[in-house]
């Protein structure tokens, strides 16, 4: 004789993950993100001239350069209507960014709110720098003998590590939710 299946109740609110961070955390993370992104940049243009190289490494210099473009100087050395595509660009990805953490409030994963956060402070500090200078402030450089990677910035780490950790949480996530025999 088979017996009625009882449906599955629906999880109740003491069930669901609840984390303690709301929308006011991740925005000032973001804020302190753009606060020591644009802290260095004034640094660099104070007291750097435009190509100078301090060593610090075998591998890595302090320098000062402008990027009009984007990652890698994707588009640089186009006429200047990339540096409001990427302006409109950044605040875009801050908006969305901004309503996603909202929709999430404390609901939302650390991990996953972190990477946004970053992301945000990092395209808000480059966006900054669009508007005030009409390109970025880069200052990080690594090289290996002839060999140089791009000059990058606080904001680009920032963007990088979100980026990175936004991956990452989406990979543990669909590890979570796969059956373990699929």
């Amino acid at each position: 004789m088979l017996e009625a299946q009882q449906p599955a109740a629906a999880p109740d609110a003491a069930s669901q993950p609840r984390y303690r961070r709301g929308l006011t955390f991740w925005l000032l993370l973001a804020a302190a993100i753009i606060v020591l992104d644009q802290a260095s940049k004034l640094y660099f243009n104070a007291n750097f001239s435009y190509g100078q190289r301090l060593n610090v490494l075998p591998v890595f210099d302090l320098t000062l350069v402008y990027n009009r473009g984007a990652a890698f100087s994707f588009l640089a050395s186009e006429p200047g209507w990339q540096r409001w595509f990427f302006t409109v660009l950044g605040v875009g990805a801050a908006v969305v960014i901004a309503v996603i953490l909202a929709r999430q409030g404390k609901r939302a994963a650390p991990r996953f709110a972190l990477a946004l956060a970053m992301i945000m402070g990092g395209a808000l500090g480059n966006v900054i720098d669009r508007i005030a200078y009409g390109h970025v402030v880069d200052f990080l450089l690594f090289y290996w003998k002839d060999w140089y990677y791009p000059a990058f910035n606080v904001a680009d780490v920032a963007i990088t590590c979100g980026a990175i950790l936004l991956i990452l949480d989406e990979l543990l996530r669909m590890r979570r939710t796969t059956p373990s025999g699929a």
